[in-house]
């Protein structure tokens, strides 16, 4: 399992997430903005949050996107599988044992168990100790119509065709 920055990323929306938790759906532009990321880049963390069932989106107005599951159930290491592309193990070159092999699987076993102790409501958590407060987000304004009152038609003297436009010229010249 590798970390990186789209692991870092993914890992900073989900805690926004569930900070927004009781909410309504966060739109991933809103994500974007806060935290300085990419619209695109985070589209693509997204589409795998979201295979792998760990968020759910909803469409159209005041839609965006919400937990697949409560913040207790999810953990960094969930969040990091989905991100991360699975690395295969490191083969021998040319038949040559590399000797740090053993170390670097342990360490790897280490973190991933470290990983899966942490919880995102945790990290929620810690950011509401910090001070973090959610700000008020005004609701989606549904689809409410108003009537509004047709024009009267407009009468001109003006010619309405080309046609009409050369006769009119005729007459004049």
């Amino acid at each position: 399992m590798r970390l990186s920055t789209r692991g870092r990323f993914a890992i900073t929306a989900m805690i926004d997430l569930a900070l927004r938790e009781s909410a309504q759906p966060v739109p991933l532009q809103d994500i974007a903005l806060r935290h300085r990321i990419s619209l695109s880049y985070l589209e693509q963390v997204f589409a795998k949050l979201r295979q792998h069932g760990l968020v759910e989106s909803t469409r159209g107005p005041g839609g965006g996107y919400t937990l697949g599951f409560r913040g207790d159930s999810i953990t960094v290491a969930d969040i990091i599988g989905a991100i991360e592309e699975t690395a295969e193990a490191s083969t021998p070159r040319d038949g040559v044992q590399d000797m740090t092999q053993d170390l670097w699987a342990a360490l790897q076993t280490t973190i991933v168990a470290h990983m899966k102790t942490i919880t995102l409501k945790s990290l929620a958590q810690d950011q509401r100790a910090k001070g973090f407060q959610v700000e008020e987000r005004k609701p989606a304004k549904k689809g409410v119509l108003q009537k509004i009152k047709p024009l009267a038609p407009v009468r001109t003297n003006a010619p309405n065709s080309v046609f009409a436009l050369a006769n009119s010229l005729a007459l004049r010249g």
